[in-house]
């Protein structure tokens, strides 16, 4: 390792999915938990095997939702109630009935773009360069291969005894990732 650059952390190359997650659920239970998993494929079970529980995502297309909805009907109520009262035939200044379609629209578009970027957001994308791009076999991560990242960042990350304990998954390689 030369003296002015950092170690991202230490990856492992599988052939097959079932060893990236049988190596992936042995990580975990080592007290790995700063680790990315890389496949050309979705992986039944990988994300489990990482840690991941919970999904996010369906909460913030709610939210999004429901706030687009209260800004729809929020906005139809201003307009016709308040700014600009405008009284036809003796009908009601908050004619709800007629403010659904907007509402409705509103809900769909503002849920829709939340979801949009809450994916964007929970993938950390867009990521132009990642530090794992710098491994000579990572290209193969978009064809057949599958890798292992335990990231230096990782409270339990010790050089030589990450580098010993992907050793012993019996992987393909292992590599070094220089930031």
């Amino acid at each position: 390792m030369a003296g002015d650059t950092q170690l991202y952390g230490i990856m492992a190359e599988f052939d097959d999915p079932d060893k990236l997650v049988e190596a992936t659920g042995r990580a975990y239970a080592e007290g790995y938990r700063k680790m990315d998993a890389y496949t050309p494929f979705p992986v039944h079970g990988l994300s489990q095997a990482l840690g991941h529980r919970g999904v996010r995502l369906p909460y913030i297309v709610l939210i999004g939702g429901v706030l687009g909805g209260l800004i729809g009907y929020g906005m139809q109520f201003y307009g016709m109630a308040i700014d600009y009262p405008f009284n036809i035939g003796g009908r009601p200044l908050n004619s709800w009935p007629a403010f659904l379609p907007i509402t409705f629209e509103m809900t769909v578009l503002v849920g829709a773009l939340s979801a949009v970027l809450g994916m964007l957001g929970l993938n950390g994308l867009p990521e132009p360069y990642n530090p794992v791009f710098s491994v000579p076999s990572f290209e193969l991560a978009s064809r057949n291969h599958f890798f292992l990242c335990i990231e230096s960042t990782d409270p339990q990350f010790d050089r030589g005894e990450t580098r010993r304990f992907l050793e012993s998954l019996a992987p393909r390689s292992v590599a070094d990732v220089e930031r």
